[in-house]
């Protein structure tokens, strides 16, 4: 069945999707230009990753139409979907990093003759896809040895030689720097230019504003509207996606803070060396700093992860040293890494262990799960952070990333921390959710609770923070108050690594 595609090389029409008695999708449609950069964007659980596998042939629609390149198509498999020009390249990379550039550009393909591999020619097809996507290195080398950019880029090219004519990116840069993700929009443009179209999933607005052509948003697995980029603004975008405005000018809310509560003192470890500062009852402190900062080290040595060299910690006037995280959290800290999935969350099993697994010992009669206090929990903790999901049973798989990060959070609140570490609490995740752990960080802190907050986005500890230290290279070069907090100081102590004896203030300033 042909369909009048006026200059589109993909439709689709009335998709939708149900799992269980979850709505993924419903009645979705979409189209995409030839030599076009289409967004599709939504909070976390819109179903823009849902859409997205559907027609990469990963899911099977319960209902609707796909044409692509003007003929109605079916999907059976992505291998389907590869063989008529539609590559994905997935948020969590498929690559194979024991295997090098060449076996993983070329896997299921590649040449030979009289069953032996044509290296030489792979090779020349390499370097060919690899210089269209920028990437100056050795074919033969491992994947492993690659950064997470780099890696981006090979799966780029993969698609190249495939001769793709769509490329779906979900969430491309959502591991990326600011300088990796400007490469990437330049090799977007170049694919651009040389005939393939891009669906590009994303829930950063500003970068949706900066790359795409036209704009998708998706709600609750509906479609909402597509709007054109000279029509797009930050603001219309983000009410379209939560269906309510959005404050995106919000500014520091000042509260109550206490007596000292943590007191790190001169702290050194393989990592870092000398680092010092305090935290206050119900105080928010923000750790800021480029890569290489260890920013995440100094919060896992606090934590009992890393062991410290010299120096002390007070917590609660009292000079501690944790052995384990199992000591910290015995003594009220509590710690949500960056990796929620490979560091807090298991995966395959059910949303209710992933959320109580911290409290067991606590909800446990003579070692025996006490299901209804289990499920007490879950529910306190479902209604206070909106968690959405089809049930508990459900393996935590299931849930958006936003949703998520809810359960690892949840996990931490329910063991009753009086000091919250937050690595990156909202990477990964769209708008509306951030707003969401926002106003719960401004809850906890106005319940006493202190909160150590590291995050890449200075728009968010500036945002958040009541005072910021700055590390670089491992040492602290600065720490501001909240009348001193500004992205020209933090950036200025980050990137210079000024040393401590000229900052206006000690790092011992409380």
């Amino acid at each position: 069945m042909n369909v009048d595609t006026n200059n589109l090389i993909l439709k689709i029409e009335n998709i939708s999707k149900h799992f269980g008695g979850l709505v993924a999708v419903n009645n979705v449609h979409l189209d995409l230009r030839y030599r076009e950069v289409h967004a599709v964007v939504g909070e976390n659980g819109a179903g823009k990753s849902t859409l997205m596998n559907i027609l990469a042939g990963i899911v099977k629609r319960d209902s609707g139409k796909i044409f692509y390149k003007g003929k109605q198509v079916e999907f059976e498999s992505p291998i389907d979907a590869m063989k008529s020009g539609i590559a994905t390249i997935h948020q969590e990379l498929s690559m194979l990093p024991s295997l090098n550039v060449i076996e993983n550009i070329f896997m299921g393909h590649m040449d030979s003759k009289f069953g032996c591999v044509l290296w030489n020619t792979l090779k020349k097809k390499a370097l060919k896809v690899l210089n269209q996507v920028g990437l100056h290195i050795s074919p033969y080398q491992l994947v492993s040895d690659l950064s997470i950019s780099d890696r981006q880029l090979v799966e780029i090219a993969k698609a190249l030689a495939q001769n793709a004519s769509l490329i779906i990116m979900d969430e491309p840069n959502s591991s990326l720097t600011e300088a990796e993700t400007e490469q990437l929009f330049k090799v977007i443009n170049n694919l651009k230019q040389s005939g393939v179209s891009i669906l590009y999933v994303s829930h950063k607005i500003d970068e949706v504003l900066n790359i795409s052509d036209r704009i998708t948003v998706l709600r609750d697995g509906q479609y909402i509207g597509t709007i054109e980029k000279k029509e797009a603004t930050a603001d219309k975008v983000i009410k379209m996606m939560v269906g309510r405005e959005l404050n995106r000018n919000a500014t520091y809310r000042k509260h109550e803070i206490g007596e000292i509560v943590l007191d790190v003192q001169g702290i050194t470890c393989a990592h870092f060396k000398d680092v010092s500062f305090s935290v206050r009852k119900g105080e928010i402190v923000g750790l800021s700093g480029l890569v290489g900062a260890r920013r995440s080290e100094v919060a896992n040595a606090i934590f009992g992860l890393n062991p410290i060299t010299a120096g002390k910690i007070i917590w609660q006037k009292k000079t501690v040293e944790f052995k384990s995280p199992i000591e910290a959290i015995k003594n009220g800290i509590a710690m949500v890494p960056e990796d929620r999935k490979e560091l807090s969350l298991f995966m395959q099993l059910p949303i209710e262990l992933n959320l109580s697994i911290a409290e067991l010992p606590r909800i446990s009669d003579n070692g025996i799960i006490n299901n209804a206090k289990v499920k007490n929990v879950i529910r306190k903790f479902v209604d206070m952070l909106n968690i959405k999901m089809v049930s508990e049973d459900y393996p935590v798989s299931s849930l958006s990333g936003g949703n998520q990060q809810k359960i690892v959070l949840s996990r931490w609140l329910a063991t009753n921390p009086m000091l919250l570490i937050l690595d990156e609490p909202t990477h990964g995740i769209d708008v509306g959710t951030k707003a969401e752990i926002y106003k719960l960080m401004h809850k906890l802190t106005a319940e006493g609770i202190s909160i150590i907050l590291i995050s890449s986005e200075l728009p968010e500890i500036i945002l958040m923070a009541d005072r910021v230290v700055v590390l670089y290279e491992g040492r602290v070069t600065a720490i501001l108050n909240r009348d001193e907090i500004s992205e020209d100081k933090i950036m200025a102590y980050a990137t210079n690594g000024i040393p401590t004896q000229y900052m206006e203030h000690s790092p011992y300033d409380t």
